[in-house]
């Protein structure tokens, strides 16, 4: 396991870019680098449940360990879903990888926002993982930066 680190400043307040982070059109915009189709559900409460799919329906079923809008949320991952929804939690496979941290931490930077992610991951994705989140954090600034209104995404 190997902790990853990004950051982005962008010329906006930090609600603007949590509402970009989270809206269900723009999460889909800015984690295309992930997998084409990209879908975050969530019922946004500490202990609940958040999936990460792709456009097939496969991902990550995870919980929100913090959240304190907009300054910080973040998510723990328990296990996968298949297609058809069934969630494996206690798989051996799921077990090596399952309490890893995803950490989005938004810092007022004198008038600006300062996006830090953290990402607990397996050495194997990092190559993956290091693509996604440098292209991705810079369509956030970009979307934040040209002004466009955004939905919350809620479930």
């Amino acid at each position: 396991m190997e902790t990853l680190s990004y950051e982005k400043v962008i010329n906006a307040p930090r609600q603007t870019v949590w509402d970009v982070l989270w809206g269900s059109e723009t999460y889909q915009q800015w984690t295309q680098f992930f997998g084409n189709g990209s879908i975050m559900k969530s019922d946004w409460r500490v202990g609940g449940k958040t999936y990460f799919l792709n456009a097939e329906g496969k991902g990550l079923v995870s919980t929100i360990d913090s959240l304190q809008q907009p300054d910080q949320v973040v998510f723990k991952h328990l296990g996968t879903v298949d297609k058809e929804g069934n969630e494996d939690t206690r798989s051996r496979e799921v077990m090596q990888w399952s309490g890893f941290f995803e950490r989005y931490i938004l810092i007022d930077f004198e008038g600006r926002t300062k996006l830090h992610i953290e990402v607990q991951a397996d050495k194997n994705l990092h190559d993956r993982l290091e693509k996604g989140f440098t292209e991705g954090l810079e369509i956030v600034r970009q979307l934040v930066e040209q002004g466009k209104s955004y939905d919350r995404n809620s479930f």
